[in-house]
């Protein structure tokens, strides 16, 4: 009997944690998310201080450490560059070759776009659990944590796994007509988010002939294709004969890593409370 009594107030106890848990500290881990997240859009968005005025523009400087093969200068505005300047150094001959945007032209980068679109998706399912609205299950709870990190790990993944391309996608990109000069066919060029860094890789070509005893074995899709690879595009072959790749961080990506990496945390630790308790109530112990 005391042992039972002992258990009925045990639980007792614990309906009441529980409750608490659905009533109060929900909706505080939801306001601590939506304030986290918001920080994170914000950093995407990167407005100037003061409400209607345009996104800013950041200017970055591309290159590697130890060469000078290949530089670049790019404007970044939010999702978009909006400006950029490569410089080539030919190994053979050393000649310079430079590159620019069109005026008229600007790059979306679908990687940041698609991010920001995921975080602001998350956002939108908390704020439709606003301050007055009553959890009835822990189920309920663990279903809307399940979403918004399914928002979460999506915006992440879209930063951290750049699209794997193969050599003729790249070379029928829209990106191959923004300069001034035109690309000469010899050259193929590409920008990409990988984590925190603006990454662009030149890619420089040679013509295989028709006469050539190399056997030909187009490459498949990659984030970064080696020398030595080959495609076929526009009825001609062509082979990888050097790969130059610059990059630079963007401090505000870094920050927006963070959160996501913080908000996953928030949201894991929520389940892992609404767990417990779970575990409890399917306990038998006869």
């Amino acid at each position: 009997m005391a042992a039972a009594m002992a258990s009925q107030g045990e639980r007792a106890v614990l309906e009441e944690e529980f409750k608490w848990l659905l009533q109060e500290e929900v909706h505080a881990v939801l306001r601590q998310l939506q304030d986290i997240l918001k920080e994170a859009s914000h950093r995407f968005a990167l407005p100037t201080s003061g409400s209607g005025r345009a996104v800013k523009q950041e200017n970055y400087v591309l290159s590697t450490s130890g060469t000078d093969q290949v530089k670049g200068v790019m404007t970044l505005q939010g999702d978009a560059l909006c400006q950029a300047d490569v410089n080539l150094k030919m190994p053979r001959n050393n000649q310079l070759l430079h590159f620019a945007f069109r005026e008229d032209k600007q790059w979306k980068l679908q990687q940041i776009q698609d991010a920001r679109n995921h975080v602001n998706q998350a956002i939108y399912l908390l704020m439709n659990r606003d301050v007055n609205y009553q959890f009835k299950t822990g189920l309920e709870v663990l279903k809307l944590m399940d979403a918004v990190m399914l928002q979460l790990s999506r915006a992440r993944n879209r930063l951290t796994t750049p699209a794997t391309l193969t050599l003729p996608e790249i070379a029928s990109s829209g990106l191959t007509k923004m300069f001034t000069p035109t690309l000469p066919p010899d050259i193929l060029v590409n920008f990409y988010i990988n984590l925190n860094k603006l990454c662009l890789t030149v890619y420089q070509l040679h013509v295989l002939q028709p006469s050539t005893t190399k056997n030909f074995k187009p490459a498949g899709g990659s984030v970064l294709h080696n020398p030595g690879a080959m495609f076929e595009f526009g009825s001609q072959r062509y082979e990888v004969s050097h790969v130059h790749k610059v990059e630079c961080v963007v401090p505000w990506l870094n920050d927006a890593l963070v959160f996501f990496t913080v908000s996953l945390q928030l949201c894991q630790q929520l389940k892992d409370k609404i767990s417990v308790f779970s575990s409890y109530w399917n306990y038998r112990p006869y």
